[in-house]
């Protein structure tokens, strides 16, 4: 499930992308030379070579910053741009990012994957108006295309980056990059450090996720959660892989007639503020739930509080949105 894409002057926010949505509107210039300007941290080779394949990059998988990112924004131009917004405390980035990686890697220099730390970059996360982690957005020649929020099991993933080839080859960003040999012997020399492992449940419900097995996954993060309560991580991802269950099976057409059919039918509106929630339209999602929380009582009422309590631990608990719903909520039911 994508979303539709930010206008350019939506996603740009603090960083600044005119530059490149500029370039290209015009247009493409032989053998890939829009990449190869000064700073740009790739090389070009010979002329008249097929587009994007004389590129070299030190990597597939780069860790951009928002001092960097205009080199990736050169790079769009060429192969698209999977952009991984992350952070080392959230659960779910943990599931999604050796995904993205894998793919990535597959797919050859085909595409690229540009990995954002939200917790030290925020004009990026700004940039991209990433309301909760993990986000994934692609860039294609410098124009961004909002992909999903929140990990997706590998299968799902996979039809992600072939949309979004798709897309590119639409737009004539088509090429392919190599990765230099050099660098990439350099890192193997100097070794890469191994990501610590997850406690058992943890790595035992991502592994149900990556076969679309949702209830087993469930399962695992609450038995975490009751062998430690402070367990955050297991918080988060059980709130991310119940949405996920919720919603699988299920089309957004579907869920959104049936809540437009239905306005004070609690189950319908539940089942469109999970669609929200996926798609990153938090506010949409928390003042669909509140407004409907004090027209109703009993068990539909502790459905809705039970829901945004769920949301809250997805999206953040500092979260300023999270701090004024829970504000909100707390005045409707007392």
């Amino acid at each position: 499930m994508t979303n539709v894409p930010p206008t350019p002057s939506g996603l740009r926010g603090a960083v600044d992308l005119s530059s490149l949505v500029d370039r290209a509107q015009r247009p493409p210039q032989p053998g890939g030379a829009a990449a190869g300007g000064p700073g740009s941290g790739v090389a070009a080779g010979a002329p008249g070579s097929e587009t994007g394949a004389d590129l070299t990059v030190p990597s597939l998988v780069l860790d951009v910053t928002d001092q960097t990112f205009q080199d990736v924004l050169q790079l769009s131009t060429i192969v698209p741009v999977i952009v991984d917004i992350w952070a080392e405390w959230c659960g779910p980035c943990k599931q999604l990012s050796p995904i993205l990686e894998q793919l990535t890697a597959e797919y050859d220099g085909r595409v690229l994957l540009a990995k954002v730390d939200a917790d030290t970059n925020p004009q990026l996360v700004q940039a991209f108006q990433a309301q909760s982690i993990p986000t994934v957005a692609a860039l294609i020649g410098g124009r961004p295309l909002g992909l999903f929020v929140g990990a997706l099991p590998e299968a799902q993933v996979r039809d992600v980056y072939e949309q979004v080839l798709a897309a590119a080859a639409e737009n004539g960003v088509s090429g392919r990059v190599t990765v230099d040999g050099a660098a990439a012997a350099d890192a193997v020399e100097q070794g890469e450090p191994e990501p610590e492992p997850l406690p058992p449940h943890h790595q035992a419900a991502y592994d149900a996720i990556e076969q679309g097995d949702y209830a087993t996954a469930i399962q695992e993060y609450k038995t975490a959660i009751a062998q430690d309560p402070h367990d955050q991580m297991a918080v988060a991802g059980l709130a991310q892989v119940s949405l996920l269950d919720r919603l699988n099976g299920r089309t957004a057409d579907d869920i959104r007639a049936a809540a437009a059919a239905g306005p004070s039918d609690v189950q319908a509106q539940l089942a469109v503020a999970d669609l929200d929630i996926s798609g990153g339209h938090v506010d949409d999602a928390f003042g669909r739930l509140l407004d409907l929380v004090p027209t109703v009582f009993g068990d539909e009422r502790e459905a809705l509080r039970v829901r945004l309590v769920e949301y809250f631990e997805l999206i953040g608990t500092e979260d300023p949105r999270v701090v004024a719903a829970r504000r909100r909520l707390a005045s409707a039911l007392y």
